[in-house]
């Protein structure tokens, strides 16, 4: 793997992390601080929803990763 596509990879990562965080922000209120979520009311997700999201997420992390293990010529 390239350092181009690695960073290309690690562009997509981020951004499906940040889906993953928009998913949470809009579907768990926050605390009165206004930084952590608030489970007080132990708020309902939609569970396919969000593992649709978190599987792409799982999936481009072991991706990301198995890529930078290449091009650092790391071994398992």
């Amino acid at each position: 793997m390239k350092q181009s596509e690695f960073e290309k990879e690690l562009d997509e990562f981020f951004a499906i992390r940040d889906e993953l965080f928009a998913f949470l922000d809009k579907s768990i209120p926050k605390d009165k601080s206004g930084f952590n979520f608030d489970f007080s009311k132990n708020p309902q997700l939609d569970a396919q929803s969000f593992y649709k999201i978190f599987y792409r997420y799982d999936y481009k992390a072991r991706k990301t990763f198995a890529g930078a293990r290449k091009l650092l010529n790391v071994q398992n």
